[in-house]
């Protein structure tokens, strides 16, 4: 996979970069972040910060597609968007958002325009979205983004406080739009 920017609106989704590890360790350390998106155990520090980066920067597998969204004025880092597993025409997507841009449709507006590039370019069939049950605004991103509920995978992940939670699971088709 060739490295992509994408516009969204105001938003730029551009490959990540080591200058990003600073933004993304005040990310990691946010309480809601930390919560949603675990990072394993062990205290979360630069190295921590720029390994993360540096994974994500890295499509050479071609099993994932990760990107910084960031202002498209400034440049300042919102959040992340990424495809996971991707493999036989399915993935899974995720994202985050810096808590100063929670609450703009930063990660719907992410969301859809990755979509919208893995069905088109990568020609992928299904997207799953996965997240707590008990994290309401993951689920308005999935709605809005056009991700249809489909169940509930019971006690199904667990996340940073330890403990495994119900999940709901959303997915769109290609043939959704």
């Amino acid at each position: 996979m060739e490295y992509v920017e994408l516009a969204a609106d105001d938003l730029l989704l551009r490959p990540w970069r080591d200058a990003d590890a600073p933004a993304v360790l005040d990310a990691l350390r946010d309480p809601a972040i930390a919560q949603w998106n675990p990072q394993g155990d062990g205290p979360i520090d630069g190295q921590v910060a720029l390994l993360w980066v540096r994974r994500r920067a890295d499509w050479s597998a071609g099993d994932h597609a990760s990107l910084a969204v960031a202002d498209a004025g400034d440049g300042e880092l919102l959040g992340s968007v990424s495809l996971h597993h991707i493999r036989h025409g399915d993935a899974s997507i995720g994202y985050w958002t810096m808590p100063a841009a929670r609450g703009r449709g930063v990660a719907t507006r992410a969301v859809a325009r990755l979509t919208a590039w893995a069905f088109d370019n990568l020609r992928l069939h299904r997207i799953e979205l996965c997240h707590a049950v008990a994290n309401p605004a993951s689920c308005r991103v999935a709605d809005r983004a056009g991700y249809a509920a489909e169940g509930t995978l019971r006690e199904s992940y667990r996340y940073g406080d330890g403990r495994r939670y119900d999940e709901h699971l959303h997915a769109r088709l290609a043939t959704d739009r």
